[in-house]
């Protein structure tokens, strides 16, 4: 199915709907065109105020063809900023992240901004993100809140629709913690533009990548990943200094 057609058939029935049946949902404007442009100088701001860093893969420069790339990220952006703490709150991110899930309360995982720089940004090879973090009921997600405009030659978000059915799958090791690029080729994936506004909705069960931003602007988004508190940890081994905050609802193994 083309992304033509996928973007129609999510606009004839409930994001809640098209999640379970593709993985993924793009919840078009979730915040204003302006709360995005807010959002994105403070991502920029708060990255100009810490020591510079660079996550990319190694996997990551094959995907550029060799080339020399670069990504910015900040974890626990709601820590260096009240702006990030008020967002991950906010009810329109959280009862959309409630629906999709099937669940009234919704914890934090973890947040992460990144940005794209122009004309060099990282692409990030093929992966689920239940590599990184595996949980036992897999109901964790991940809310991609776009703060400028991701079109595909700005390295936007790829997707295989329906590959959360598929569950957790092994990954490669060397260079990143991704999928086979032989079997899961980034180039193959639909791509999601979004907006500025927008926001990607993600199963961290779904094989999604993303493309070099070859564009003359950074591209900006917060990456927010949440679960049902009821879904504990397979193993523990992905630290972040807000996991565990109730962003809705309650935590209903509080005090066990």
């Amino acid at each position: 199915m083309t992304m033509k057609e996928l973007e129609g058939r999510m606009n004839e029935i409930s994001p809640a709907r098209f999640y379970r049946d593709n993985g993924y949902a793009l919840v078009k404007s979730l915040i204003s065109a302006d709360e995005a442009r807010a959002y994105r100088e403070e991502c920029h701001a708060l990255l100009a105020r810490l020591r510079p860093s660079d996550p990319t893969w190694g996997s990551a420069r094959r995907i550029a063809g060799g080339g020399a790339t670069e990504l910015r990220h900040c974890h626990d952006a709601q820590f260096y900023s009240a702006a990030f703490a008020r967002l991950i709150v906010d009810p329109r991110f959280t009862d959309v992240a409630a629906e999709l899930m099937g669940s009234g309360n919704v914890q934090l995982h973890h947040t992460k901004i990144f940005v794209k720089p122009a004309e060099k940004g990282s692409p990030f090879p093929m992966h689920q993100d239940a590599a990184h973090f595996p949980h036992t009921r897999h109901t964790v997600g991940a809310a991609i809140f776009h703060f400028d405009d991701a079109p595909e030659e700005k390295g936007c978000v790829r997707v295989v629709p329906g590959s959360h059915r598929r569950g957790p799958l092994p990954h490669v090791e060397e260079g990143g913690w991704h999928l086979p690029p032989s079997r899961w080729p980034l180039e193959e994936a639909v791509p999601v533009e979004a907006r500025a506004g927008d926001v990607l909705f993600l199963s961290y069960l779904t094989v999604h990548g993303s493309g070099v931003n070859r564009s003359d602007e950074a591209r900006t988004t917060l990456l927010v990943q949440f679960r049902d508190p009821e879904d504990l940890p397979a193993e523990d081994v992905h630290g972040s200094r807000g996991q565990g905050m109730m962003l809705r609802g309650i935590d209903p193994l509080a005090g066990r």
